[in-house]
């Protein structure tokens, strides 16, 4: 963590619930801010404290500059969720923030903390590799990417001052989830890993390897849809969050 990180920084609180006997920690996909779990805030704001990760160079934190390594950004993020492990906590990442959850995951394990739950959503195991190198096309490129895998709001891809200003960080981290890997290395919390059973990015097996990634148990829950099956699959997916919630407070 740098001199000038703070959790105010980082962590986004839309339905805080301080006193909630657990937490939910977010971590973002590629492209994606802290506010893409608002939805899920709401949701769940009765069944834990969720927090969001709001990563450098977008929204608010839009004039600090990109970090374009995986393993930079959980070198950053994990002194700062530390102290979130004063009940247990669960982890969701979605695509490039699966990954981020994993290496924070692996960081933490040092300290003595492990999340109760690391839901690893739509996107293949640390060890499986492509050869992708999207963050090396021009913007029509990248822009043209961001259509496919539709999961970036409709009105910023519309305007076009807009778009060109959260590119940059786009590209930043489609170079630092591109350049990720392969590693081999296990946590020893519980992975449940999901995945759309259409999703271009990611196959059946590719999240299927997640399973030897962890010392603790695995599962996996595929779902319809592509990449973003998060959207219309959401009500499914909140209620086993909910579930995995309730589930990692201590009874008795």
């Amino acid at each position: 963590m740098t001199s000038t990180d703070s959790s105010d920084l980082w962590l986004r609180r839309y339905h805080p619930a301080p006193d909630a006997p657990v937490r939910l920690v977010c971590f973002p996909h590629a492209g994606g801010s802290a506010s893409f779990y608002l939805p899920v805030s709401a949701a769940l704001q009765s069944d834990g404290d969720v927090t969001a990760l709001q990563y450098p160079g977008r929204q608010d934190r839009r004039s600090e500059p990109n970090v374009d390594d995986i393993g930079a950004l959980a070198d950053r993020i994990a002194p700062v969720v530390a102290p979130l492990f004063d009940r247990p906590v669960v982890f969701f990442g979605h695509s490039m923030g699966a990954i981020i959850a994993f290496e924070v995951a692996r960081r933490l394990k040092a300290q003595g903390h492990a999340p109760a739950m690391l839901f690893a959503s739509g996107r293949r195991a640390p060890s499986t590799r492509r050869e992708e190198k999207i963050h090396q096309r021009d913007d029509d490129g990248i822009v043209a990417e961001m259509k496919v895998m539709s999961g970036t709001d409709a009105q910023v891809l519309g305007d076009e001052e807009l778009l060109r200003m959260v590119l940059p960080a786009i590209r930043s981290d489609y170079r630092a989830i591109e350049t990720y890997g392969p590693v081999d290395t296990v946590v020893g919390c519980p992975i449940t890993a999901l995945v759309g059973d259409d999703d271009p990015k990611t196959t059946v097996p590719e999240a299927e390897a997640w399973r030897a990634h962890t010392t603790a148990a695995f599962g996996i829950r595929t779902y319809h849809g592509g990449h973003f099956y998060l959207g219309p699959r959401a009500a499914e997916v909140i209620a086993l969050i909910r579930q995995t919630l309730r589930g990692a407070v201590p009874v008795g």
